[in-house]
């Protein structure tokens, strides 16, 4: 898998776009948001996506996203939070609320980095967002190496990041597959992202430039 696109439940689509993202070449779809999102949006979000044939992931970053229906699961892990709530508390609460009937085989644990500081998501998880390029590549090797993690994830949530630092925190990572989203503006810059990081994925890009955003998913090909 290559690119992915990131859907937010609190986000208008319509039906012919919905169904224009279906057909893209994009290897599969995210449903989550940071705010605004409820039980009954995610819910309708995730329906509207359900007959895909490509993969589909429910990104758990609060109890209210689980969906009994959903069967493939992301859950974040914001490693440069301070507040243990965004690092593993989110997830203790779903499990506290829904255990025994959580399917740990279809979860994928996500270790976040947080890098806009600006980003809705950096103030919520007041994430430390002020890091040198050895701090980045220390925390890739900590998901990697310690919490044995099987994706790292350089969010830079609506700023495009820094093709070298992608480059250089690749070449840390040995089997944690590399995945990147933040500021990809046009298919120029997917395939930048896209030679260094093992997945793209692309958000704010669907509800500002509806025509661009399919194109990123040509990297694909």
């Amino acid at each position: 898998m290559r690119h992915f696109f990131k859907i937010d439940p609190a986000k208008v689509l319509t039906d012919p776009e919905v169904e224009a993202l279906l057909r893209s070449d994009t290897d599969g779809f995210i449903i989550g948001g940071t705010d605004l999102v409820t039980a009954e949006n995610a819910a309708f979000c995730y329906e509207r996506f359900m007959e895909t044939d490509k993969a589909l992931f429910l990104e758990l970053s609060s109890e209210e996203m689980v969906l009994p229906f959903a069967d493939r699961f992301l859950v974040p892990l914001v490693l440069n939070s301070p507040d243990s709530n965004w690092v593993v508390g989110q997830f203790s609460k779903a499990l506290k609320r829904f255990s025994p009937h959580v399917p740990f085989k279809q979860i994928k644990p996500v270790g976040y980095l947080v890098l806009n500081g600006e980003a809705k998501v950096a103030k919520l998880t007041k994430a430390d967002t002020e890091l040198s390029k050895e701090d980045v590549a220390a925390y890739a090797e900590l998901a990697e190496r310690f919490l044995q993690l099987p994706v790292f994830y350089l969010e830079y949530s609506g700023k495009l990041g820094d093709v070298s630092l992608v480059r250089h925190v690749k070449g840390k990572l040995l089997g944690t597959e590399l995945w990147y989203g933040g500021g990809i503006r046009s298919v120029h810059e997917a395939r930048s992202m896209a030679e260094f990081a093992d997945v793209i994925v692309v958000g704010n890009l669907i509800y500002e430039n509806f025509s661009e955003a399919l194109k990123t998913a040509e990297i694909t090909r």
